[in-house]
């Protein structure tokens, strides 16, 4: 379930960054940004402590090679499933959906990862701490 809950958050602050609808902040600040000049800066601020805390802990835990392995895995399974014909590319709004969910999963198992290693190994992850 911890899982679950990390891919779900993820993209959640995904979404609402970006996502195919009106209802999403970069929507918002091009639109009403000016008037509410305070509010988009805190929202905004928000949002960058949101990815700073999931970029960190994924570049800690799988780095950036992980992060482009994890990321190729997910668009090959979508290949396949292009190939078979299970999934269509035709339509845009579907296909950010699609890239959402793809980068959502990245940082999920990133932030997951440090558990996962645990979990597989009975070895716990420690942060280098500097004396």
């Amino acid at each position: 379930m911890g899982f679950v809950l990390r891919w779900i958050c993820a993209f959640g602050l995904l979404t609402a960054t970006f996502n195919p609808t009106e209802y999403n902040y970069a929507t918002w600040v091009r639109d009403f940004g000016r008037e509410n000049l305070s509010v988009a800066v805190l929202l905004g601020l928000l949002l960058m402590i949101g990815y700073i805390i999931y970029l960190r802990a994924t570049l800690r835990s799988i780095g950036g090679f992980g992060m482009m392995l994890v990321l190729a895995v997910v668009s090959a399974s979508l290949w396949v499933l292009y190939d078979f014909k299970v999934l269509r590319l035709d339509n845009a709004s579907a296909n950010v959906w699609l890239a959402l969910a793809a980068l959502s999963l990245v940082l999920g198992i990133g932030l997951s990862w440090s558990h996962v290693r645990r979990n597989l190994s009975g070895q716990a992850d420690m942060d280098d701490v500097d004396d």
